[in-house]
Order: structure tokens, then C-alpha cells, then sequence
């Protein structure tokens, strides 16, 4: 089994982030707070909470370089926090929005945020030295409906986004003033800010997850209809395939290499899928261990627990033990995972990162030592 710790710290957990040195890890139990823990003397304790926000945090990312962390909620608000002593200072982000914000993800280069909101636009938000401040410009106007997730390319210039439209785009970003003329790079090089550079109309359900892989050559992201799509050439001529599974959608995804993706969502376990030598994508294993099924049955199983899942009981308020037979899709998480962040990286690729969920887990999970997988890392 992959997992090598398990942290419960809460009852839920809406989206987690950690320090550059992965000594603290940063969190929101499903409230308008964020609360960071510390290991001292192998346990986690709580260190900071930080109260600023009105409503749920949806969104945290920790920077890497600047130690800087950047929260978004529904209230509508943006904070980015810098630590002072030993206190955490938020320093408010002129939005604009008049809607929830739903994502928030810290450029390659740091110098540029991009949060998603329910108001069907896209904040890139860069520092003012003058003023300051941090100021956002928007990319309006492009998507039919909430903007669900956001992902840089390593380019610092491109963003990929997903939306309740069901739709992938890619967008320039390049600020005058923030971005420099040689970090622009292929089809972009031409392009203004808000320009979109491509729009991918693969999904009909909702998509979420969004992903760039090491290199910038590929995308990844997510369909709510138990689809996951990887494009590459990302550009007026794209080259596009899906791969349908038979288990619950996913809500997100993480290249852990150039081969091989880790998706995770309400199955309550992660997914690997990897590209063999022609390139062509295809669903490998479950991580997490999995309870033995019959064979004659296995197929209406998983149906039966998959619709008692979605219908019965969200309807009619099934007891634990009711649904205690479903837990069977991952014995470490037990209700849907919808964050995945990378933890240890060699090179461009990560061999370990964690997972946290609706059950209020923070799950580290480790790749080294799997003999199956390792031939795509």
C-alpha cells in the first residue's frame, strides 16, 4: 500500500496546502478559517489560525520561495499572508468579483496569482510596489459558467482553466510590467493578455482538475462524467484522447511524471493512469488497498454502491452502517477526495504527495517503492 501516513485533523477539510520546507501543512476544516499545524517532537500541533475570511475558504496555496500563502473564500475576498515574527500578516487582494471564489494557484515564478470565481471570470493578480497592494486584472467574457479550477504552465505566461460549462480553455496572461518578453514562448508569443489560445469542448458534464505536466506538453483535466482527458499540443492544432473508467468522477488530478497521473475524487481512492511508449493513456490501479469482491458480482456491485452512493443516500439519510459496504473503494479515505498536492520532487518528477477529503484526512502517500508503477516515473 502507498500510504504512509494518515493525519486525521478534522472532521472535513475543503483543500489543504504546505510550507516549502513541508514541515507545516495548511488547511481549512470546512470553515472561514485556515488552520496551520506544526510537527513537534513527531506530533502535529495546531500553530496558527488565521481568521480573516466571513465565509468558507475554498482555496489555499503555499508559495514556495516567498513563504507567502494566498487564501480565497466565498465571501468574495482575496488574502495573501506573510509571516511577521510569529504571526501571519494578510494584506487584502483587490478582486472585484461578485461572486464566490472557488481556486487560487500561485505562478511558477510567484510574481502572479490566478483565482477562479463563480462569476465566470479569472483574477490574475500581480503585487503594485507603488501602491502597496495587490492588484488583479480579469479575463472576462470567456466562460459560460463557474471557473472550477486554474493551472499554470511552467512558462509563468499560459493558464489552463476548467468550468461548470464543461469546457477546458488556455489563456495568456502576460502582464506588461510583471512579465518579461523572453519567458514568452511557443503559440504565445504573440499574444495579449486575456487572449484565449484554445478552448477544448471535450467534456459534456462539469470539468475540474486541471493540470499541466512537468514539462508543459501535455493537459490533464477532469469531466464529471467518469472521463479524464489528456491533450497534447495544446495550440490551434491540438492532439486529444479520453479515458473512461466505470468507477465515480474524479474532482482532480497531478502529474507525478511525463507518463503517469495521479487522479483522485468521490471514489474515495486514487486512480493511476499512465502512457505507454506510443503515448496512448490508459487507467493502470487503485493505490489503496481494495476489499476482495466476488467475481460473479463485481460489475453490479459496484453499481449498486455507486447509485446507493449518489441517490439513496443523499435522499433518504442512510445510517453509517448502512453505507458501510461502499468503504470498500478505499480503506484510507472515506468519503471523496478533493485535493491532491505534490510533496517531494526529483527533478520533474514527484514521488510522493498527499490527498485530503470530506473526512477530514490529510493522507501522504509514497510511490517509491512500487514495482508496478515505477516504470512510468
Amino acid at each position: 500500500m502507498a500510504a504512509v501516513a494518515v493525519h486525521q485533523f478534522a472532521q472535513c477539510i475543503t483543500c489543504h496546502a504546505w510550507s516549502p520546507d513541508r514541515s507545516m501543512v495548511a488547511f481549512c476544516p470546512n470553515n472561514n478559517e485556515v488552520h496551520i499545524y506544526k510537527l513537534l517532537e513527531d506530533k502535529w500541533e495546531k500553530v496558527h489560525v488565521l481568521q480573516k475570511h466571513d465565509q468558507i475558504v475554498t482555496g489555499i496555496d503555499w508559495s514556495g520561495r516567498s513563504n507567502r500563502i494566498v487564501t480565497v473564500s466565498h465571501d468574495r475576498n482575496s488574502y495573501v499572508w506573510n509571516q511577521e515574527g510569529p504571526e501571519w500578516v494578510p494584506t487584502l487582494v483587490i478582486l472585484r468579483l461578485n461572486r464566490a471564489a472557488l481556486c487560487v494557484q500561485w505562478s511558477p515564478k510567484e510574481n502572479k496569482f490566478a483565482v477562479g470565481s463563480g462569476a465566470k471570470t479569472v483574477c490574475i493578480c500581480y503585487y503594485e510596489q507603488e501602491n502597496n497592494w495587490w492588484v488583479s486584472k480579469l479575463i472576462r467574457k470567456r466562460h459560460d459558467s463557474s471557473v472550477t479550477s486554474v493551472a499554470w504552465h511552467p512558462n509563468n505566461i499560459l493558464l489552463a482553466t476548467t468550468s461548470t460549462d464543461g469546457k477546458c480553455r488556455v489563456f495568456s496572461t502576460f502582464i506588461k510590467g510583471v512579465d518579461t518578453r523572453e519567458s514568452k514562448t511557443g503559440s504565445s508569443s504573440d499574444s495579449k493578455f486575456g487572449e484565449q489560445i484554445v478552448q477544448l469542448d471535450l467534456s459534456f458534464s462539469w470539468a475540474f482538475g486541471v493540470k499541466w505536466s512537468p514539462s508543459g506538453n501535455t493537459l490533464a483535466y477532469v469531466g464529471h462524467n467518469s472521463m479524464i482527458y489528456f491533450v497534447d499540443d495544446v495550440g490551434p492544432s491540438p492532439l486529444a484522447q479520453n479515458v473512461a473508467f466505470r468507477n465515480l468522477p474524479l474532482r482532480d488530478v497531478l502529474f507525478v511524471s511525463e507518463k503517469m497521473v495521479i487522479g483522485v475524487g468521490f471514489d474515495c481512492n486514487p486512480m493511476v493512469f499512465a502512457a505507454d511508449d506510443s503515448g496512448i493513456w490508459s487507467f493502470i490501479r487503485f493505490l489503496g488497498e481494495r476489499k476482495a469482491s466476488s467475481s460473479g458480482s463485481k460489475y453490479g456491485s459496484q453499481f449498486s454502491e455507486a447509485f446507493g452512493k449518489l441517490y439513496g443516500q443523499s435522499k433518504h439519510g442512510l445510517s453509517n452502517d448502512t453505507v458501510e459496504p461502499s468503504r470498500a473503494h478505499g480503506v484510507v479515505h472515506e468519503n471523496c477526495i478533493n485535493c491532491i498536492v505534490p510533496l517531494r520532487k526529483e527533478g520533474s518528477r514527484t514521488k510522493r504527495f498527499s490527498t485530503s477529503g470530506l473526512d477530514g484526512k490529510v493522507v501522504i502517500w509514497d510511490l517509491e517503492n512500487l514495482e508496478d508503477v515505477s516504470d512510468y516515473l
